[in-house]
Formats: C-alpha cells, sequence, structure tokens
C-alpha cells in the first residue's frame, strides 16, 4: 500500500516506485513503513485429506482456501488460527504442528500490501462443521486431487510442505 498523506503533520507524501519498503514525509521526515500483515491459518487433517473453504468474500470471491485469516492487534498466531478456523468452519482443532511462515501478496479495493501468514497442522475434535463468516463452502480434499482455483499464490507453497509434513509425521 502507498499512502498518500503523512500520519504526523498530513503533508502529502511523494509517490514512491514499485517494489517500495517505506516513505518517508519531505516536510517532517517521519518514516512511513510498508511492513507485512500478519495472518495466521490452520490445516484441518483428516483421514490424509485437508479440508478447504470457499471463500464468500473478495478477493478470490467463490475460490478455495485455507481456513485462516489476519490477527488482531497483539494476537499470537497460533491463538489467531484457532479463532479463525472457529469463525470459519465451527470446529475446534488440536495442534498437531508448526508447518512455517509464508509471505503473498494481498489485493484488495485499491489496495495492495505483503501479508506474513503462519501455518499449522491440525486436526478436529469437536464442534460441528459449518460454513460461516466469510465462508460459504467447505470440502475435504485429496492432497492429490486438489481444486484449481485456490485463492492467492501461497496456498500452493502450503500445501505442497503439508504434503511433505504428512509423508514425515503420519
Amino acid at each position: 500500500m502507498r499512502y498518500k498523506f503523512c500520519s504526523n503533520c498530513g503533508a502529502q507524501l511523494p509517490l514512491t516506485i514499485y517494489p517500495f519498503t517505506a516513505q518517508t514525509c519531505t516536510r517532517c521526515g517521519h518514516t512511513h513503513y510498508h511492513n507485512s500483515r500478519p495472518c495466521a491459518g490452520g490445516l484441518i487433517v483428516r483421514d490424509g485429506r485437508v479440508l478447504l473453504v470457499k471463500r464468500a468474500v473478495e478477493p478470490f470471491k467463490d475460490c478455495w482456501d485455507l481456513p485462516g485469516g489476519f490477527l488482531e492487534a497483539g494476537e499470537h498466531p497460533r491463538d489467531g488460527m484457532l479463532r479463525e478456523i472457529r469463525e470459519e468452519t465451527g470446529l475446534d482443532v488440536r495442534v498437531l504442528g508448526f508447518l512455517g511462515a509464508y509471505i503473498d501478496r494481498y489485493h484488495f479495493q485499491d489496495e495492495e500490501f505483503f501479508t506474513l501468514s503462519s501455518y499449522y497442522v491440525v486436526e478436529p475434535i469437536g464442534g460441528e462443521l459449518r460454513a460461516q463468516d466469510d465462508v460459504n463452502a467447505f470440502a475435504w480434499f485429496a492432497l492429490d486431487a486438489l481444486p484449481d482455483a485456490i485463492a492467492f499464490e501461497h496456498p500452493h507453497a502450503v500445501l505442497r510442505d503439508l504434503r511433505e509434513w504428512m509423508k514425515r509425521d503420519f
């Protein structure tokens, strides 16, 4: 995202050429950093399959996605992942392990920014599976039979790493 005005003094900020990491105000010298926004998600596994959710909102409306989302201020990634899974699927899960962190770009309306997503491998232990929040459907997929329409770029790497994780740990 490119800021148009300085949050410190209100002056118009100079145009920066992409890629960018920061904008510095020419009036007051305040630097506006363009940091990745933290997200977390869960790979819900059962019987060698993974649960994907269908997005009910833009960006990538009606594409398949991994359950997860943006962290709230000060929220630990593990807690955010558990919250997002509950909000989107109605499930309670048990964490089996941390899979990794992945960077992606998020395009929405007139904004573009980077995300840093932490992913955990989890299994369902309770709750009732139902599409809710910003999800309109869900389905279990074998890792060798994933749908073509998957939202964002990073889930492809996440699912590849899940295949390797399952070979080692299941």
